[in-house]
């Protein structure tokens, strides 16, 4: 004895016979939707995820490097910041037919009334000046690599870095 589809069976089977492309990309558009995008989910992210300046950090990392100069001995370092590190922000400017015109922060909605603003650089702040103190301070040879090695990372001149002979 042999089976009959039945006939809503039937139809099924021929609608998907034509349309079985359509079906296969339907299936792996689901496929590749439920699969992590490995991305970040808003731009926001990006903003908070920047890395701020550490002033310790920057200190430790310059005093491991500054040991490592032949002649210094083990550094100590203190810098000193022209203020802090700041934003700056994305303007919307406004002209009218007058020439004047107005400029209003770019802010971006969250959801539950919050707004954000939309940052566009973070601006490290400017050094003031740099303290070295290690046992080869007192080598005008060893001064001098010092000098020269914090005045490259930190952008200050010969006049703003001292450096001292200590133990």
């Amino acid at each position: 004895m042999k089976w009959k589809w039945p006939e809503a069976a039937q139809r099924w089977k021929g609608a998907l016979g034509r349309y079985i492309y359509v079906v296969l990309v339907m299936a792996v558009g689901a496929v590749l939707l439920l699969l992590p995008s490995g991305g970040r989910d808003s731009p926001q992210a990006d903003a908070h995820e920047e890395e701020a300046f550490d002033l310790g950090a920057f200190e430790a990392k310059l005093e491991r490097t500054l040991s490592r100069i032949e002649g210094a001995g083990e550094a100590r370092v203190v810098l000193t910041l022209d203020g802090g590190s700041r934003q700056v922000l994305a303007h919307n400017q406004d002209r009218d037919g007058g020439g004047g015109g107005s400029s209003t922060v770019v802010t971006v909605g969250r959801g539950s009334g919050q707004q954000d603003v939309v940052p566009l650089q973070t601006v490290a702040p400017q050094f003031r000046g740099a303290l070295i103190v290690c046992p080869g301070g007192g080598d005008a040879q060893v001064r001098l690599k010092l000098i020269q090695a914090v005045s490259a990372l930190t952008g200050l001149g010969a006049d703003r870095i001292s450096v001292c002979a200590g133990g």
